[in-house]
């Protein structure tokens, strides 16, 4: 009996699986000024657990 071990979900994904979506994180921890260390991610959920990976912002001006 084998098992195929990169089956990540028995069911077939959902469409929404498949976007990623910029979500803002809150970490319950302080920074050097006492404020919380706050950013943004891009996140998606691949039906078993969520995906993040870094958001970098531009100015527009700079990519023009």
């Amino acid at each position: 009996m084998s098992f195929d071990l990169d089956l990540k979900t028995v069911d077939p994904q959902s469409s929404w699986t498949e976007i990623w979506h910029l979500w803002t994180v809150i970490v319950p921890r302080r920074s050097i000024n006492g404020q919380f260390v706050v950013g943004k991610v891009w996140r998606r959920h691949d039906g078993r657990e969520w995906i993040y990976k870094k958001f970098t912002e531009f100015d527009g001006e700079e990519a023009a």
